[in-house]
């Protein structure tokens, strides 16, 4: 940001059942992550999917399908019309015919009463989120945040619990039912993801959740915006 702080990113590596791989998100891997990937994939041959799952996550993309040029190269509709040079599948991720063709190995959400892309590119609450099936991994880019400090002070002060994007207000839909849809969706993901122990995080952390953890800090955060939803209620319906 401004060329002055690394706000970071994130990718992961995740097993298919039939011993192939997906890789979610983006990222300019370094020498030694690039040779532990490829070690892992049968020098990349193995990865079947590049699937990026925030549509304003489109710095690396290039960068990543270079790496593994043969895989399924699949992201957001404005992944395609941000940089419609690189071979994008014409199938979408936030569509659900097209999280079908990955359905052995992951779950996706969508958040509802969301914007996935608005008119202002610093409002990035919106994503698909990821969790895949076997480890019960979630892997979600800016909805749901962990904030912990950078650097050293990171092994100082605690990291957060989850919380939703600061820019959710300006995220949710102009709409009647906007904040119910949300709502609705937040607990839904608690109870129905709610065995989930590990959060991987974009620009921030990794973090491990006790039993129970996820289900009581999803609604915890859906409490955090309560004030944020009540308003948007009171304006829209």
């Amino acid at each position: 940001m401004a060329k002055i702080i690394d706000v970071g990113t994130h990718l992961s590596l995740v097993r298919r059942p039939n011993g192939r791989f997906l890789v979610l998100d983006s990222y300019d891997l370094e020498q030694e992550q690039r040779d532990q990937l490829m070690r892992l994939t049968d020098d990349g041959k193995a990865v079947d999917a590049i699937v990026n799952v925030h549509p304003f996550h489109t710095v690396f993309c290039r960068a990543t399908h270079e790496l593994l040029p043969h895989a399924r190269l699949i992201g957001t509709r404005r992944h395609l019309s941000e940089l419609p040079e690189l071979p994008w599948d014409k199938n979408v991720i936030e569509d659900t015919a097209t999280q079908a063709d990955f359905a052995d190995t992951l779950e996706f959400s969508l958040p509802g009463g969301v914007d996935l892309v608005t008119d202002d590119p610093d409002v990035h609450a919106g994503s698909v989120l990821a969790r895949h099936r076997e480890s019960r991994i979630v892997h979600v880019d800016d909805t749901i945040n962990v904030l912990a400090a950078p650097g050293f002070l990171g092994r100082l002060l605690p990291q957060s619990s989850l919380k939703f994007h600061p820019k959710l207000p300006e995220a949710l839909e102009k709409r009647p039912g906007a904040t119910d849809a949300f709502a609705g969706w937040a607990r839904d993901i608690a109870e129905r993801w709610s065995d989930t122990r590990i959060v991987c995080a974009a620009h921030s952390d990794i973090r491990h959740l006790g039993e129970g953890g996820w289900r009581e800090e999803v609604l915890k955060a859906l409490e955090g915006v309560d004030k944020t939803l009540s308003r948007h209620r009171a304006e829209f319906g």
